[in-house]
């Protein structure tokens, strides 16, 4: 799309339908000028990968940390302040019963799985958990991937390395070789959550100093951005239509799923009306701090100032 004018086509997207896009992806919010023709990636990460790889869509889901990384990197899509998915990460650390390791400064000098890649969001949030309220030093902690970088070009520092082919975080810790693992599904009863009451422990962080974590977000095309400045705003609104419904839903007591139950927890515990705020200024505490954390984590090698992470059009704009 190089020509600037009205929408001849649908714009092809890709996120995965819950709560707070189901208005979006059943078609019953179109944003106006820019309609959207969904994608069903099966594995989500997938699609994530194609984005950054092949600009494979016009609009995406994006991991947050994946976005940074792209960001600095070249790749040439551009976020929307919608944030998709939050949660809370103090649970993703496991350890075995049997190991000694009772808190996450244990872990200095040991070695700890992450699934996928070193850049994954998720882990991401782990470590900064690790080092900000329990002191770990990153740095002298073995990271030892599962996977790849969905950035081909990003090259991790020195500290870590891969797992092999064909090998599983899981047996890995099962078997002693690996000390800890971050964000990976371990079916076993001798395995247990590094911090006690993790889920406590999330609302906690989240009351007492509003650590209230962003995962993903939206981003589109630079080319469709360019073509047609008005699709910014058209689709962040759309975004944000089909979330006050999610919410309103959430405030009459309509809570089916786990992450129902959870946004429902943080209105009733903030005492907010609205448990996903879209926009920059409603976040922006949350999202200096994963720059920070990204460039602590040797993650990023440049500055970012927030703002210039998302469409001009869209940077003033709250949903």
């Amino acid at each position: 799309m190089t020509r600037r004018g009205p929408m001849a086509e649908h714009l092809l997207t890709v996120t995965r339908t819950q709560g707070n896009n189901r208005a979006l992806t059943s078609g019953e919010v179109v944003p106006a000028g820019f309609p959207l023709a969904f994608k069903e990636e099966p594995v989500l990460v997938d699609g994530f990968r194609r984005m950054v790889r092949e600009l494979a869509y016009d609009v995406c889901e994006m991991a947050l940390t994946t976005y940074l990384t792209a960001r600095e990197h070249g790749v040439r899509f551009t976020a929307l302040p919608v944030f998709l998915v939050r949660g809370f990460h103090h649970g993703a650390i496991l350890v075995r019963k049997d190991s000694g390791i009772t808190e996450p400064g244990h872990l200095a000098g040991k070695r700890v799985g992450v699934n996928r890649g070193y850049t994954v969001t998720t882990g991401v949030w782990a470590r900064a958990i690790m080092a900000l309220e329990h002191g770990l030093d990153l740095d002298s902690v073995t990271w030892v991937l599962s996977g790849d970088e969905h950035v081909e070009s990003y090259r991790p520092p020195a500290n870590v390395e891969p797992a092999g082919s064909g090998k599983k975080l899981g047996d890995l810790l099962l078997a002693g070789e690996l000390d800890a693992v971050v964000n990976a599904k371990v079916d076993s009863p001798e395995v247990v959550p590094l911090i006690a009451e993790p889920v406590e422990a999330g609302f906690a962080a989240l009351r007492e100093r509003g650590f209230y974590p962003i995962n993903h977000l939206v981003v589109v095309k630079d080319e469709v951005l360019d073509a047609h400045p008005g699709a910014a705003k058209a689709v962040f609104d759309a975004f944000a239509e089909s979330k006050r419904r999610y919410v309103e839903q959430l405030r009459t007591g309509v809570v089916d799923t786990a992450d129902d139950r959870m946004y429902a927890r943080v209105m009733a515990e903030t005492a907010t009306t609205d448990p996903l705020p879209y926009g920059i200024e409603p976040n922006r505490a949350i999202l200096d701090l994963l720059v920070e954390q990204a460039a602590a984590q040797h993650i990023l090698t440049k500055p970012v100032d927030v703002d210039s992470m998302f469409a001009p059009a869209t940077r003033q704009l709250v949903g």
